[in-house]
């Protein structure tokens, strides 16, 4: 067949975005009451489909699941046999069928009511068996679909997915739902570990601080964080921290030759330091360090004005990534 596909292609993008725009213009003040049910309900939600409705489904369940909404999927089939046992009283069931007469999800719709959940519908046809039977209604409805044999789910599918969205962003605001607790059902990714990771899972602690008094000599400095290999050497006095000396503090002193033996911990450290409490959180570390005029490569850790541990820009790379 000749004819040219990129720009046929970009006609089925047209296409999908024209019937989103029209469902766009249609949302409604269904869309708050559903977000205050969902919001003041004691159960959770089983959202229910078949076929490319259940797949569009699943995904929208993953969705309100990982924004901090009690939701699983059930395959309208599988409710036929016994798997309409998940669903409670107190539940909100959000039934998926662009025609409202999928003869699976119309099979399931007594058991809800007798059960007492709630019914919304996502349906592009508010007069079909599952619009008037639902207590609340999303339209979906598409004029067309995209596909050239008008059969294929496709802009129907884009509109049930981006309403579905729509639905969880607005529930993620209403919540005031932050990174943090994202992160919370996410803590094997990338993500949950920059926003779960907390300085004194990092940090290097006990007999591994570099430490030295003030009056320690610059060979004992130097044995200490050659031995310590962290970089720095804290400086102490009565339990306290009254200083830092960097390997650039060392080398600056080496500038000074002739004295550089007879210089004492205290002559050659930086009393401005900056810290970082041992609760807050490793991204924050890492944002300190590098956020500023001059970087540091490592950052004292204090425990209500206690040294407790020494961390490395290295470490906190290593541990939350880029």
């Amino acid at each position: 067949m000749d004819f040219d596909i990129i720009n046929y292609a970009k006609t089925i993008f047209d296409t999908e975005i024209e019937s989103l725009e029209k469902v766009k213009n249609r949302i409604s003040e269904s869309l708050i009451k559903i977000a205050n049910l969902i919001i003041n309900s004691e159960g959770k939600i089983v959202i229910t489909g078949i076929g490319k409705s259940g797949i569009i489904g699943k995904k929208i369940a993953a969705t309100l699941s990982s924004t901090g909404t009690l939701t699983v999927f059930m395959n309208s089939a599988e409710g036929l046999h016994g798997d309409l046992g998940m669903i409670g009283k107190k539940d909100i069931v959000i039934a998926i069928s662009n025609s409202g007469n999928s003869d699976e999800v119309i099979a399931i719709i007594p058991s809800i009511k007798k059960i007492g959940a709630k019914l919304v519908a996502m349906t592009g046809n508010s007069n079909s068996k599952l619009g008037k039977e639902a207590d609340y209604i999303l339209d979906i409805g598409v004029n067309s679909e995209a596909c050239p044999l008008n059969l294929a789910p496709m802009s129907s599918t884009t509109c049930t997915l981006v309403m579905g969205d729509a639905l969880a962003a607005v529930l993620i605001k209403i919540r005031d739902f932050k990174p943090e607790n994202f992160a919370v059902y996410h803590p094997g990714g990338s993500l949950g570990r920059r926003l779960l990771m907390k300085v004194e899972n990092v940090m290097h602690k006990g007999e591994s601080i570099p430490t030295c008094d003030e009056n320690s000599s610059m060979n004992e400095v130097v044995i200490i964080m050659s031995k310590k290999r962290l970089g720095t050497v804290c400086v102490m006095h009565d339990n306290f921290m009254k200083g830092i000396i960097t390997e650039g503090d060392l080398r600056r002193a080496l500038g000074r030759e002739k004295e550089f033996f007879t210089l004492k911990a205290k002559d050659i450290m930086t009393k401005n330091f900056s810290v970082i409490e041992k609760d807050k959180m490793a991204i924050d570390a890492l944002e300190m360090m590098e956020n500023r005029e001059s970087q540091i490569s490592v950052l004292p850790v204090f425990d209500n004005k206690i040294l407790v541990g020494v961390v490395r820009i290295h470490d906190l790379v290593n541990a939350i990534g880029r």
